[in-house]
């Protein structure tokens, strides 16, 4: 997305750590058994000192024993809030990755088309998938791990000093000169972690689009051109992923380096400070085990704040998403039309595309429609027929002028009402992968068995449907694939029949059927757009001469409306537009009967 990252810092994490109020049981629960583990595993400390100084030095068994019971308890303590922490942290990262692709999909599913138009559907699918899958881990793991490195990494300071001052001056002494590197390196990683992102979000989205277009790349032979860009693709990510994993290694390297080396100063007073016995053994094995707890807690902290920087960059990414707002704006108080007609009026409409600002799709546009009244538009390609039922249905809102339903603007009502009274059936008609039963139940929620079959029946659907497996409980694959276009076109018409709307838009619904099926959904159609406001974007003349009105348009403007007969008469363009079809359907009778 080309939109600019305006969040800095961890604070981005902030509104995803939030997601955790909901589950604070949950989370007080994995607090608890984290600061658990951390205490018992701090007490292993004491476990090698009672080894040492009781177990080996007293030469006993009883004494060996001792110290050996202690150790087991402090294992099995560390075991049980392992177990309790694990669990309970591992929850809480699966549960708020769901949430926040909910949350996200929840956003999206309401933005305005412009949303989509300007930001790759591919790159948005990455953000709710991979990137949410990153924070999980870091949730459910990552996160966990730091909290409870730098609980025993304070403990174990804090028991260095208690055990032997002087020798803890060597560990303190490191501690800056490894934060120093973390915090250099952790700002180059995040900002190479969300390029990283974004890179592989582009792999996916330039992936996705050549398999979706699959028969189009074959067909031309462009197999092996595909396979070179999208290794370039692959590449270009592959490149980012480097400068990230260098950096973090580099991270890792020199803070381990720094910690062990300090460690190394430690060991040599300390080894001198036993040979002069200023100290014991097992109080130099104690302290030894606390500063190794010292060192790979500042191990798993360095390595852990690089995940947490790339973290971050996923954060951004997703936040954009949930904060994403529709460029259409719900009215405060949103007028309900159940008890207005369904006339439709556009007055002095004009509309450009967000795509295309300087180019008007409609200028000055007026038309009216009575309830009841069924209307189709013509005209050549780029009209702006489409825009009318895009601006009808409140996709975009336009520019000037505006648009009424009843006595309301449709700016007026909330998009839910509006939607509620109109049901679609476009030229190409859109199928879920899912079944029969749910694609023509998509139109109502709260349909019935048999007013499925009724609508499938209307639109002359049953027959076929009958004869698929599983009859309405078949399997329609993706987008549909497993029927033809013109059942493709009967379930589209069976979902607007079921929905039973006030105003329906058809645009061309039969364009996609054979002679006899064309005719058998014509017949329902009529019977559908009794009563009902119908506005119909014609492609094929012969299928609108018994609407009540036809809509002539050209470059944004109405140049001619009337009856068929009274256009041949009245409208250059419209007669043109008729002679150039009907002659083509002659000459196509004519080759079939030869």
């Amino acid at each position: 997305m080309t939109k600019a990252r305006q969040h800095s810092g961890l604070g981005v994490l902030l509104p995803i750590l939030r997601l955790l109020r909901p589950y604070k049981a949950r989370t007080s629960i994995a607090a608890v058994a984290l600061c658990f583990t951390a205490a018992a595993t701090l007490g292993l400390g004491y476990g090698v000192q009672t080894l040492i100084d009781v177990g080996f030095a007293s030469e006993s068994i009883a004494g060996l024993q001792q110290a050996m019971i202690t150790l087991l308890l402090i294992a099995g303590a560390i075991a049980i809030g392992t177990f309790t922490r694990f669990y309970f942290v591992s929850w809480l990262g699966e549960r708020i990755s769901a949430d926040l692709r909910a949350a996200v999909f929840n956003n999206l599913v309401g933005l305005h088309p412009s949303f989509f138009e300007e930001n790759r559907p591919g790159e948005i699918m990455s953000r709710l998938t991979t990137d949410t899958t990153l924070l999980q881990t870091i949730i459910g793991s990552s996160l966990s791990m730091a909290l409870r490195s730098m609980l025993t990494l304070t403990g174990a300071v804090v028991m260095m000093f208690a055990t032997n001052w002087k020798l803890s001056l060597f560990i303190v002494v490191g501690v800056p000169a490894v934060l120093i590197p973390i915090l250099f390196f952790g700002r180059k990683i995040r900002k190479l972690s969300s390029a990283s992102q974004d890179s592989m979000a582009q792999v996916g989205t330039y992936a996705g689009e050549v398999i979706h277009q699959l028969k189009t790349v074959q067909a031309f032979n462009r197999q092996t051109f595909e396979q070179t860009m999208f290794k370039g693709e692959v590449e270009t990510a592959f490149g980012v992923a480097k400068q990230r994993i260098r950096n973090r290694a580099l991270l890792i390297g020199v803070a381990i380096f720094v910690v062990f080396a300090s460690m190394v100063g430690m060991l040599y007073s300390g080894g001198s400070d036993v040979i002069n016995g200023v100290m014991t053994a097992g109080e130099l094995g104690a302290f030894i085990f606390y500063a190794v707890m010292l060192g790979s807690g500042f191990a798993t902290v360095s390595e852990v704040w690089g995940e947490v920087q790339r973290a971050a960059g996923a954060a951004e990414r997703l936040i954009e998403l949930m904060n994403a707002q529709s460029a259409l704006p719900e009215p405060d108080n949103a007028k309900k039309l159940d008890d207005q007609d369904a006339a439709i009026k556009f007055k002095a409409v004009s509309f450009a595309y967000p795509s295309r600002p300087k180019q008007w799709a409609l200028q000055d546009f007026n038309l009216s429609i009575a309830a009841g009244e069924s209307v189709a538009l013509v005209g050549p390609s780029g009209a702006g027929k489409s825009t009318l039922f895009e601006l009808i249905q409140r996709f975009y809102d336009p520019q000037q002028g505006e648009i009424i339903l009843g006595n309301t603007a449709i700016d007026q009502t909330s998009l839910f009402e509006l939607r509620a009274q109109i049901a679609v059936v476009p030229q190409q008609p859109i199928l879920f992968s899912t079944t029969v039963r749910d694609n023509i139940a998509y139109g109502r929620q709260d349909c019935t068995e048999a007013q499925i079959e009724h609508a499938a029946r209307a639109a002359h659907a049953h027959d076929f449907i009958q004869q698929l497996p599983d009859t309405y409980n078949a399997y329609l694959g993706e987008q549909g694939v497993r029927l033809s276009g013109g059942q493709k076109q009967r379930i589209a018409i069976a979902r607007a029949i079921l929905k039973d709307p006030r105003i329906l838009l058809l645009d061309e619904a039969t364009s996609a059927l054979d002679t006899e099926s064309e005719h058998h959904i014509q017949t329902a159609l009529a019977e559908l757009m009794k009563g009902r406001t119908t506005v119909i974007i014609a492609h094929r003349l012969s299928t609108i001469l018994h609407v009540d009105r036809i809509v002539v348009i050209d470059q944004g403007k109405i140049v001619a409306q009337g009856k068929h007969h009274e256009l041949i008469e009245t409208s250059p363009l419209y007669k043109r537009l008729a002679e150039l079809q009907f002659n083509e359907r002659a000459l196509a009778r004519s080759e079939e009967n030869v």
